[in-house]
């Protein structure tokens, strides 16, 4: 909450109410919704094809431009050679006017034969004929003589008067061989170019009908996925199956879903461990999986039941039976297995697993009743001293305890949590920062994902080798035997339960693993759920904190104090204003938007901004908070438009007012605000 201290008159008050906030639920998902799954995949899936279809354009455009350029450089070869061994032209060459002979026969051989032209050169490269530029008979080519002197042809690619070209040069020589000439054939890279364009709309239209082929493809297919993943994006999708993978595999009970046809639908791990299922058993009906009459009959049945005992093979399964079609569902039961063998084998086996169900049943009671990280470690420490372990520590990576993420493969840990039935434990301390050697279990049991035993710490030579000095003190202080547990939630290591027994209590067993494993798991899920919240709580603090005004305008309308106290349950969104007004004038303001969290600091910003945007207006009080009303409203109709299940301003709360230091007026209207409190020179208070 926050107020002002001003000197001020009688007030003059109006008052306007709060809109209400109108939603409208959104249509089906589009494919081209990129925020599901299928329209990201949609999206891709267009992106590629078009990728590779200007690829494809590209590659044939370079193939087409090289074989244009390869057919030009043989028409060029062979214009050259055509002409250089023409009848006559050595005569020619040796005449008194070589121009005048050679001249009319270049042109005529240059007409249909597809060069953009043809020269004749004399032993020293002087021009004596040219089929396109006249103007260059009698210069010097630019070319080197000398390979051609030797008898050799020379083809490659220059800049002449016509551009950019493909051109060879031919020698001509006698009967006996000497070289008294030069042929000279060339085509311009433009009509290479040229002929390249020609081809260039087929390649695009292959291309065009391609690309709409394989995108009709795609949207068929991605409208059809659309219908089975319910347009869910990538994050519900992963949550949902993390969520399932969480129900079949760390569950230790078998799980089977049954299909009104009696067909099996689905089996865990568990279930098919207990029952011998087969590995393609799903889809077949339960009558053909070779299970026992009686468990074939509740299943094909769908009756319900609780905790019935049912034999299968060698071993007593407690089933319980529920219909799926109680809200709506499919047709159908659910059935959970527990192997109750060794309970009843065992009868003091049976009692301290029904003493474990009762202590994990207070578990779930007491572990995580805050939100806080360090509070639940120490709600985990509590309870596993109670009726398992002497004493039980509890280390969380650095980032957790500030609501952060952990750092993969880090090995340093900060105690957050430390308790034993006695107070001179030789462990270390709470707040203790503590870096596992490889070779300890607590460090194998992080890399691994999994429970570690040590029964006998005194042979754990790992274990001693982290720090041998304390490890002499723990044994000598009688404890002998650690089960290392991680404490993972999502598939990420927040960091470590250790669980320690010492004198007086037997040392841990296998059947004990599993116990600390469901203990941990359930801690880890609350030490998350903390996590998260520490991490958005200050996200959300500092977002408020960035959204209120950090200093106050200059004006000399009023004296002005303030102070802010944000909400301890959480972050509001609370807000106030001085806004300097045209005359010497100054505007005051206090709101409130209703809730905690992200969306009330977001929307408290709005409505912020709102108000300095009207105040510029220089509207009266009760119209100002009659637009910012409709703004509430307006808001809300976009956010149900845009936004499914988009959180709309469920109540907001403002007091505006303007004080004239001239007329010693303070005008004032409120909607739903609480009204202002007068301060009078006597110290009096008056609302």
């Amino acid at each position: 909450m926050s107020g002002f201290r001003i000197r001020s008159s009688p007030t003059s008050d109006a008052r306007s109410s709060d809109g209400s906030a109108r939603s409208r639920r959104e249509g089906p998902p589009s494919v081209l919704s990129v925020r599901s799954v299928v329209g990201q995949m949609f999206v891709l899936q267009v992106a590629v094809v078009v990728l590779l279809a200007i690829g494809a354009i590209v590659m044939l455009v370079l193939a087409a431009q090289r074989e244009s350029a390869r057919e030009a450089g043989n028409r060029s070869l062979a214009v050259a050679q055509g002409l250089a061994s023409s009848p006559g032209l050595v005569e020619a060459l040796a005449s008194p006017d070589p121009t005048a002979v050679l001249q009319p026969r270049v042109k005529e051989a240059a007409k249909g034969s597809g060069v953009d032209f043809l020269s004749v050169l004399n032993r020293d490269g002087i021009r004596y004929a040219h089929s396109s530029l006249p103007e260059l008979i009698g210069t010097q080519a630019p070319t080197n003589m000398a390979p051609l002197l030797a008898g050799r042809t020379v083809e490659g690619k220059a800049v002449g008067r016509l551009g950019p070209q493909i051109r060879v040069f031919v020698p001509v020589k006698k009967p006996d061989g000497s070289v008294v000439g030069a042929i000279g054939s060339g085509v311009t890279l433009k009509h290479v170019t040229d002929r390249v364009t020609e081809q260039l709309p087929a390649v695009l239209g292959a291309a065009a009908g391609a690309v709409a082929v394989t995108t009709g493809g795609a949207a068929l297919l991605s409208r059809r996925l659309l219908r089975q993943t319910h347009g869910l994006g990538p994050a519900e999708i992963t949550r949902m199956y993390e969520h399932h993978d969480a129900v079949l595999h760390s569950v230790r009970e078998g799980v089977l879903i049954v299909g009104g046809d009696g067909r099996l639908l689905l089996a865990n791990d568990e279930a098919r461990r207990l029952l011998d299922l087969p590995p393609d058993a799903e889809g077949h009906h339960v009558t053909g999986l070779g299970l026992e009459g009686r468990t074939a009959g509740l299943l094909t049945t769908g009756r319900t039941t609780t905790d019935e005992v049912h034999l299968a093979g060698d071993r007593l399964l407690a089933v319980n039976a529920r219909p799926t079609d109680r809200a709506g569902g499919p047709a159908g039961s659910v059935v959970t297995l527990r192997d109750t063998t060794d309970l009843r084998a065992l009868a003091g086996r049976a009692e301290g697993a029904r003493e474990r169900l009762r202590l994990l049943y207070e578990a779930g009671m007491r572990i995580g009743t805050t939100l806080d990280v360090v509070r639940t470690a120490e709600e985990l420490a509590e309870v596993g001293t109670l009726r398992f372990a002497d004493m039980v520590t509890v280390e969380l990576a650095e980032p957790v305890v500030r609501g952060g993420e952990p750092t993969e493969g880090g090995t340093e840990m900060r105690r957050t949590a430390a308790r034993g039935v006695r107070q001179d434990s030789p462990l270390h301390s709470a707040g203790e920062v503590i870096r596992f050697a490889p070779t300890s279990p607590m460090a194998s049991s992080m890399a691994g994902g999994r429970a570690v035993l040590e029964a006998d710490l005194s042979a754990a030579d790992g274990w001693r080798a982290q720090d041998p000095e304390r490890a002499r003190r723990v044994l000598d202080y009688g404890v002998h035997s650690l089960i290392s547990v991680p404490l993972r939630a999502r598939g990420v290591v927040l960091g470590l339960a250790d669980f320690w027994r010492g004198e007086g209590s037997e040392a841990f067993g296998e059947e004990d693993l599993s116990f600390a494993e469901e203990l941990a798991a359930r801690a880890a899920v609350c030490i998350d759920n903390a996590r998260r919240y520490t991490r958005e709580h200050a996200t959300a603090v500092t977002l408020q904190r960035s959204l209120l005004p950090r200093s106050l305008p200059e004006q000399s309308a009023v004296e002005v104090a303030y102070r802010y106290l944000p909400a301890k349950a959480g972050v509001g969104g609370d807000w106030f204003d001085v806004i300097p007004l045209p005359g010497a004038r100054v505007a005051l303001v206090v709101g409130d938007v209703v809730g905690h969290g992200l969306h009330a600091a977001a929307t408290m910003g709005r409505l912020r901004t709102a108000v300095h945007n009207f105040s510029a207006l220089d509207l009266a009080p009760d119209e100002l908070l009659a637009y910012l009303d409709e703004l509430v409203a307006h808001i809300d109709a976009d956010q149900a438009t845009t936004e499914k299940e988009a959180p709309t301003i469920t109540g907001a709360t403002c007091l505006y007012a303007i004080y004239d230091p001239v007329t010693g007026m303070c005008t004032i209207a409120r909607a739903g605000h609480l009204g202002p409190a007068l301060v009078h020179p006597d110290g009096t208070v008056t609302f």
